[in-house]
């Protein structure tokens, strides 16, 4: 293995710790799927590893919380993927590729442009969780579904894009050498 490859191993796997850790974050909102800060380092992932990474590193903490209890609360297992928060889970994979993709393709340097990517990452997040969890619940009502699966996380998550702008704006500025930086020359 090359020391560029044992490199992005590294941060992908560093990221899926982080997500880990984001979801002892776990504050109950109303319905099942509690708010965590497992979003801030999904979006974080995508802006500072890119898409291949980002989306490895949420690959890899969805399939250590199979047999880790790693998920939001403590949780582990295949019932969990299946459960209410599964759509999220699964939508944090699409959302870190997305907005791993967008930051390769844009170079966002300011705090605004690196924010707007970030948000981008919840539309598939927020539309396979809602999409999972209205399924889940046998619901059809999109009053419930839009409230209870997307709305009430908005505040929380706009300010975890906030951050992880800022977070990533710090890191790319510093000889890390991350993946998104390194394309960028």
């Amino acid at each position: 293995m090359s020391p560029s490859t044992t490199h992005h191993l590294t941060l992908a796997a560093l990221f899926a710790a982080l997500i880990s850790v984001g979801a002892f974050v776990s504050i109950p909102m109303v319905g099942p799927v509690p708010l965590t800060l497992q979003v801030l380092f999904v979006m974080l992932a995508g802006l500072v590893l890119g898409a291949r990474l980002a989306a490895l590193a949420t690959a890899g903490y969805l399939l250590v919380g199979l047999v880790a209890p790693v998920y939001a609360g403590g949780s582990s297992g295949i019932g969990t993927l299946v459960g209410p928060a599964g759509g999220y889970l699964v939508g944090f994979i699409v959302g870190a590729w997305l907005v791993g993709t967008l930051a390769e393709r844009l170079q966002p340097r300011s705090v605004w442009s690196l924010t707007a990517v970030a948000l981008a990452g919840l539309v598939p997040i927020y539309g396979l969780g809602a999409t999972w969890l209205a399924w889940h619940l046998g619901s059809v009502r999109a009053d419930i579904i839009v409230w209870g699966g997307v709305l009430q996380f908005v505040p929380g998550d706009l300010a975890k894009a906030i951050t992880a702008a800022v977070a990533a704006r710090a890191l790319l500025s510093l000889p890390l050498g991350l993946p998104v930086l390194a394309r960028s020359h």
